[in-house]
């Protein structure tokens, strides 16, 4: 562990692998300030590597820059996966109620034709735990593939129409007009605990020309993993978000949606900038920890893949950023989880933090009290694919194929060098297969991990076919 002041220089908190703190003791910073104002900015589908302080040196993203220099980022942050490829309504879902999705009973909210596994609204959660510490609470956000039952327990809620915010050409705009309104307007005898949910970068991808502008497409550079077909069948070949390109991915198309796709996150962080301004002038801005992160990550061009229905890095790994009164600058290499934030918003606010959760306060990393929380990280989605990894090695399992990668994130942090068939791995895979077993029975996961007949991984892309001209 490195300790510096607080006027760490930006290059080592931009760059520095180690886990940073500063040399006062964070936990007395954070008694020193009255209870913080809380507010979360949760993205929709936007990867951990967009941030361009962060190292992307395409991406515009001023605010969010300022937010990473003056906070405390988690490198290795991640949603554990889900059972739908809506794979943004099971990782809300742990979020409210830092409970893993295998946890979630059906349930049919109000408005919702299929029974879906939800969070219970009767367990603890995330408004409930922060009304009781005397906090007003509010959401703004997404309509679709969230947390419907656990959203009623806020003081104000209310959802935005499917991607209607983002056909103005501004992303997060009215989500972030509606919160400023409502600062504005609010009795401040109480702290706020602040959700806002936008749709984007989520598709459709429309932005403004503004934001179209800063960009010159043919410069973006196309990911460092980047196939034009996945070398075979991971069981979500053709669901909805992979068709939002036609196969092979070519280099144009595939640059095509990133010039979207970094527009959108350009426009989002202009917005989020005044909303941190409306904070300064309302006076609340050195009283207000802003939480940063999103629902999942995104392959566009990853490893031939354009969705999220994947345990590679791109689409489970999600940016994690914390700044504000009492959190020093820096940065963690721990494996932390999305569900992790609830029993830290506890603990920012003095609440108890409920029994019985899967979720960690991060606080003990941010203060210097301990440099990891989990010796490993278990993901899944759907019956289709489960994986594990600890500090190097990262092990994928797709039991409908009996088919197992391994790679080593130190060396290849993209994941481009499979080392299953590495006869020197061969005791690497066995122990990291126990691994992913131990994380099953503590998760009460009971999906195979190997199947008797398994079916053909090899996949041909389906051919579009002609449609009759019309008279």
């Amino acid at each position: 562990m490195i300790r510096c002041s607080f006027k760490c220089a930006l290059l080592l908190v931009a760059t520095s692998p180690l886990v940073l703190v500063c040399s006062a003791s964070a936990a007395e910073e954070l008694a020193s300030h009255k209870r913080p104002n809380i507010l979360l900015l949760f993205t929709d589908d936007q990867r951990a590597d967009t941030i361009g302080v962060l190292g992307n040196e395409m991406i515009i993203t001023p605010n969010l820059d300022r937010l990473v220099q003056q906070g405390y980022v988690f490198n290795n942050a991640y949603t554990m996966g889900g059972d739908s490829p809506g794979v943004c309504r099971p990782s809300r879902n742990m979020l409210l109620s830092g409970r893993a999705y295998f946890r979630f009973q059906n349930a049919q909210p109000t408005g919702i034709r299929k029974p879906r596994k939800y969070a219970s609204a009767e367990k603890p959660n995330v408004p409930d735990s922060m009304k009781a510490a005397g906090y007003e609470t509010y959401h703004r956000g997404k309509i679709g593939n969230t947390a419907r039952l656990i959203h009623p327990r806020f003081d104000h809620t209310k959802y935005v129409p499917v991607h209607w915010q983002s056909k103005n050409g501004q992303p997060g705009k009215v989500v972030v007009d509606e919160a400023i309104a409502f600062l504005k307007g609010r009795k401040t005898d109480k702290p706020f605990f602040m959700y806002l949910a936008p749709s984007e970068p989520h598709d459709p991808r429309i932005s403004a020309k503004e934001y179209r502008d800063r960009y010159d497409r043919d410069k973006i550079p196309l990911p460092e993993n980047y196939l034009p077909v996945h070398p075979f069948d991971n069981g979500e070949m053709t669901i909805r978000d992979e068709r939002l390109e036609k196969w092979p991915r070519s280099a144009g198309a595939i640059r095509r949606h990133l010039h979207d796709y970094y527009a959108m996150i350009t426009g989002l962080d202009y917005h989020i900038g005044r909303l941190i301004q409306a904070l300064k002038d309302l006076g609340e801005y050195d009283n207000t920890i802003i939480v940063f992160s999103s629902d999942n990550g995104l392959a566009i061009g990853s490893h031939g893949l354009m969705g999220k229905q994947s345990l590679y890095e791109h689409s489970v790994k999600v940016p994690l950023v914390i700044a504000g009164p009492g959190i020093p600058r820096g940065r963690s290499d721990a494996l932390v989880y999305l569900l992790d934030l609830y029993p830290t918003f506890c603990e920012l606010a003095g609440a108890p933090v409920p029994a019985g959760l899967d979720g960690k306060s991060l606080m003990p990393i941010i203060t210097g009290r301990s440099e990891k929380l989990r010796d490993t990280a278990f993901f899944a989605y759907r019956h289709l694919q489960r994986a594990v990894r600890d500090d190097r090695w990262k092990l994928i399992r797709y039991p409908r194929i009996n088919r197992t990668q391994l790679f080593d994130l130190a060396a290849d942090p993209h994941e481009t060098r499979d080392l299953s068939a590495d006869p020197a791995g061969a005791r690497r895979i066995e122990s990291m297969m126990g691994l992913m077993r131990q994380w099953q029975r503590q998760l009460g996961d009971s999906a195979p991990l190997a199947v008797d007949q398994p079916a053909d991984d090899s996949w041909t892309p389906p051919v579009k076919k002609r449609r009759k001209k019309r008279r």
